[in-house]
């Protein structure tokens, strides 16, 4: 049972760590919060439903997973972060107010990007027309039930995060992204065009959300508040790893979504813990509350996460 909770955490943590990124990112170079973060997920993943629903199959299969899938990740992708820009040029850039100012902004747009959506779709759940896969049979007698499309989920994460830590890294829009995330008015006077890494920063965040979002809805179901459900989880992995740090994001998402999946362990340790009874019946309900507990005492051993720079 452990192995194969453990290998569901990688899995959730694998979509966790995308919609961490983008939100580290944005609030490391945008400077607020933004809650619109989740929906972004959303409109990836029903962009993506309607280009499979469109496209179909297109006649072979990776990890299980039909080409015109991939198809429709890359249409998700370049959903949220056209959306994302447009919001940025038409609402956030013109707005002269503060940080919180931006926040509460973004609540609203939050709310319009789910009415939108839910106009569109109804309020029920859906899934992607993709037949259910076996798990595999390999790992079965270890007690791993994991399917080819958990793997391809995996997979492609980790493609995605190690493509932008190549970026960040090694290319001169990442070295410019990082030198504006640590001074950006030091940037600004060395020449840097800090408004046009703000538009790369919110294509490359908002674009990682998509993904997300498209493989959110694959793990589970596709529904208008998915986004929304999953948005103080990923608040909570920003915040472990450290607020505005990329790598902390990538760190707190994989830690968030572990001990999301592993929470109905805390039942069987009722046997030898007497702090922990069996009568609690701590179910995968309590994960939610379970990861936070595991954030509030990490932030009263480090304020700053687990990456973030010490005072």
């Amino acid at each position: 049972m452990v192995l194969d909770l453990i290998a569901s955490g990688l899995v959730f943590s694998s979509i966790i760590v995308l919609g961490s990124i983008g939100l580290s990112l944005v609030y490391s170079i945008a400077d607020f919060a933004n809650f619109a973060h989740g929906d972004t997920m959303t409109v990836g993943a029903y962009s993506a439903l309607v280009t499979f629903g469109a496209i179909g199959g297109l006649g072979g299969t990776v990890l299980g997973l039909p080409y015109g899938f991939f198809v429709a990740l890359l249409v998700g992708i370049v959903a949220a972060a056209a959306l994302a820009v447009v919001t940025e040029k038409l609402i956030y850039d013109g707005m002269d107010v503060g940080s919180i100012g931006l926040l509460i902004t973004s609540i609203g747009i939050a709310f319009i990007y789910r009415a939108v959506i839910q106009m569109r779709f109804g309020a029920d759940f859906t899934r992607y027309s993709i037949p259910a896969r076996r798990p595999i049979e390999a790992l079965v007698p270890y007690g791993i039930r994991v399917t080819e499309h958990d793997v391809a989920i995996v997979v492609t994460a980790v493609v995605l995060v190690s493509g932008l830590h190549v970026l960040l890294q090694y290319t001169d829009l990442g070295r410019k992204m990082r030198a504006m995330a640590d001074n950006p008015e030091l940037a600004r006077v060395s020449g840097i065009r800090t408004d046009r890494i703000k538009l790369w920063t919110w294509v490359i965040g908002a674009g990682l959300a998509g993904a997300g979002g498209v493989f959110l809805g694959l793990f589970s179901r596709l529904a208008p508040r998915m986004g929304f459900n999953l948005l103080l989880i990923i608040f909570a992995a920003v915040i472990l790893g450290g607020i505005g740090s990329v790598y902390g994001a990538m760190l707190g998402g994989l830690l968030i979504g572990m001990i999301n999946q592993l929470t109905p362990v805390l039942s069987d340790l009722g046997a030898v813990l007497p702090l922990v009874p069996n009568s609690w019946g701590i179910g995968i309900e309590y994960a939610d509350a379970i990861a936070f507990v595991i954030m509030v005492i990490v932030l009263l051993v480090r304020p700053n996460g687990i990456a973030g720079e010490a005072t």
